[in-house]
């Protein structure tokens, strides 16, 4: 299948735009999705088999596989039914922010096929967290899914940056009920003043408040408390790195998601004049240094879900031996094709076994 996707299939594509070739990505997995008995024999031909099958468990969930589809290609939550069909082991839908927003002006989305790389500035581009929730209040919902369903919520771009707190939570009040985890993206480049976020002050104000929201929906309904997940940019120092981990641990978060894309223009991409974050296989190694001191400075006590630029099983491997618990994909899919989730797992799997 997936030379098959690199001779016929990306070559279709690819004579779309970008921003077009996605939608027909997403408006097929939808299509997948409503098939139901396809996607149960999709699934149990791309599961794991039992001999290399090794159920992973982070922040209160059960994952048959470590790779996930990362945040960003199914934004407004119609897709993700057909991830666990295509060999995912988790899916995040989103970025999701508080009010509908069409995101920045087109063309916003760059594939560059050479280095195995885009560049976005897509800027939060959803229906907002209201028609979301309402999506998901028609599909299966926590405990009756064939894999964990994360949320990724942003910032609303009209928004000001001092009134970022209300905003997080009212996606958090809409949205919480539907979500298996939900991911605070205060690390995307394309909406402005966002990643100010990271910063000690407003971060500490911004998971004080969510985690104080969290507590009290707990109360109010019972069971347990949302595991809660913080996604930051490549971009951090060391030393901002650090700060962020003491909020994390201050709160504790769930989790961290290494990385979001790059504002970086390394190699090829110096010469590159498109203003936006640099996915793919130019962030690999960045992302695995991240993760690796993320997994030292807290002593692998932090679960950590890695992404960026995860091209082959080899790449995967690399960021689990860093430390990662999980991982996920997007850019890699784009060139590898739909079923590079189950290709990965299945690598990774093999490898893990062999070690």
């Amino acid at each position: 299948m997936g030379l098959f996707y690199e001779q016929v299939m990306r070559r279709m594509l690819f004579n779309l735009d970008s921003e077009r070739a996605h939608e027909v990505g997403v408006e097929a997995m939808a299509m997948l999705g409503r098939l139901k008995p396809v996607c149960r024999v999709l699934e149990a031909i791309n599961r794991l088999p039992s001999s290399l099958y090794r159920p992973i468990e982070a922040f209160g969930l059960k994952f048959h596989n470590a790779i996930g589809l990362a945040a960003g290609f199914d934004k407004n939550g119609s897709a993700w039914p057909a991830a666990a069909a295509m060999g995912f082991g988790h899916v995040e839908i989103g970025t999701i922010t508080a009010l509908r927003q069409p995101g920045n002006p087109a063309p916003r989305m760059f594939r560059y096929p050479a280095e195995e790389a885009v560049i976005n500035r897509m800027g939060f581009n959803n229906e907002g967290a209201e028609s979301v929730a309402a999506r998901l209040a028609g599909q299966p919902g926590p405990g009756k899914r064939r894999i964990p369903l994360g949320v990724n919520l942003g910032k609303s771009k009209v928004v000001p940056l001092e009134e970022a707190v209300a905003d997080y939570l009212a996606s958090f009040a809409k949205l919480a009920d539907f979500a298996d985890y939900l991911v605070l993206n205060v690390s995307s480049p394309n909406t402005p003043g966002l990643r100010q976020l990271q910063d000690v002050k407003p971060l500490r104000e911004l998971l004080g408040a969510i985690m104080a929201a969290n507590r009290e929906r707990t109360a109010r309904k019972g069971g347990a408390l949302i595991p809660v997940l913080l996604k930051i940019a490549p971009d951090l120092t060391y030393p901002q790195i650090d700060a962020a981990l003491e909020v994390i641990a201050e709160f504790r978060l769930a989790g961290v998601i290494a990385t979001n894309t790059t504002l970086a223009r390394p190699g090829f991409f110096a010469e590159v004049n498109e203003p936006g974050g640099l996915s793919g296989a130019p962030v690999r190694m960045r992302s695995t240094q991240i993760i690796s001191y993320i997994s030292k400075a807290t002593q692998g006590r932090l679960p950590i879900i890695g992404v960026g630029g995860i091209t082959d099983a080899e790449g995967a491997a690399e960021k689990l031996d860093a430390g990662a618990t999980l991982l996920q994909v997007y850019t890699g899919m784009i060139y590898r094709g739909p079923f590079f989730a189950r290709d990965l797992a299945w690598g990774v799997a093999a490898r893990q076994r062999r070690v």
